[in-house]
């Protein structure tokens, strides 16, 4: 389920999808593209069901039911695979009721069979921060997710090259925590200032690699693997010393083989060296769609 949706089977010609509605809709074979390309604004889900299936139609009524609680921070479709198997066959669903999410276009399977209120409201919450990793609008309903900006929300001006500047002065004196000091604040006075963010997440790495020794930090990764902090140590390394892949792939396994706040320690880290190799680094690009099948 990697990759985005393989739509190229559906050939029916497009027709008018109401995915401005936050409740739920009939996805068809005509609007499913349609609903695709909205997954890049607001985290869209799929209930796959079937009519012969009493399961299915028990899901649905607490599916929509627990959607409701988040307000609106969800599109919900709803697939009669009777009528539209090749919408199945995209998803690579075998047996219905089954929920698929689509974030930026990608699919993720969520659940197949039942599920109770309280398993379907912890997988929404992965969902929604899957789709905040992806800079999606999570906060408001759905419908304003898709509106644009007024003015009111313009870009802020640029901010003074001074505090950038002294984050650079406090690097060459070796003075790391001047550094973070002079990137927080900048980031408090522009939270939307990238060069920023970047430069805090460098030094923060800079910090914690200053010292380690790269051979004693993979025996110890090694010798205890469940060691959170010993997985973080050498993907910092990895990093730093430009094997960005291993890094990743290590911290990406930490997060499906643990939970609570190991596994959070261990995504924010993968998040944080996501802003060290920057965003637009194909690597990172692919990373983010592991990281989104390991929080499943």
């Amino acid at each position: 389920m990697h990759g985005a949706v393989d739509l190229s089977s559906l050939a029916n010609p497009p027709q008018e999808a109401s995915a401005g509605d936050s409740s739920a809709i009939e996805v068809t074979e005509g609007n499913l593209q349609e609903l695709a390309d909205r997954s890049s604004q607001v985290p869209v889900l799929i209930n796959l069901t079937s009519a012969a299936s009493p399961a299915c139609a028990e899901l649905s009524a607490r599916l929509e039911k627990v959607v409701a609680e988040f307000g609106g921070k969800f599109v919900l479709g709803t697939c009669n695979v009777d009528t539209y198997p090749a919408i199945a066959q995209a998803f690579q669903v075998q047996a219905v009721p089954a929920v698929v999410a689509l974030i930026s276009g990608r699919p993720a399977p969520l659940f197949q069979g039942n599920a109770d209120d309280s398993q379907i409201r912890d997988v929404l919450k992965q969902v929604l921060e899957v789709a905040q990793q992806a800079g999606m609008a999570t906060s408001g309903d759905v419908d304003s997710a898709s509106e644009p900006a007024g003015d009111e929300e313009a870009e802020p001006e640029p901010l003074p090259p001074f505090l950038h500047q002294e984050a650079y002065d406090a690097i060459e004196r070796d003075d790391f925590d001047g550094a973070i000091a002079a990137y927080e604040q900048a980031l408090r006075e522009n939270p939307k200032d990238a060069d920023a963010k970047a430069g805090l997440s460098q030094v923060r790495l800079m910090a914690r690699t200053r010292g380690l020794d790269l051979q004693q930090a993979r025996q110890a990764a090694a010798d205890a693997p469940a060691d959170v902090d010993a997985q973080l140590a050498v993907a910092d390394l990895d990093v730093a010393g430009g094997k960005v892949e291993d890094a990743f792939v290590r911290l990406i396994d930490v997060v499906r083989v643990t939970a609570g706040d190991d596994r959070e320690r261990a995504r924010q880290r993968l998040v944080e060296l996501f802003d060290v190799v920057g965003n637009e680094d194909p690597r990172v690009v692919q990373a983010r769609q592991q990281l989104a099948t390991a929080l499943y």
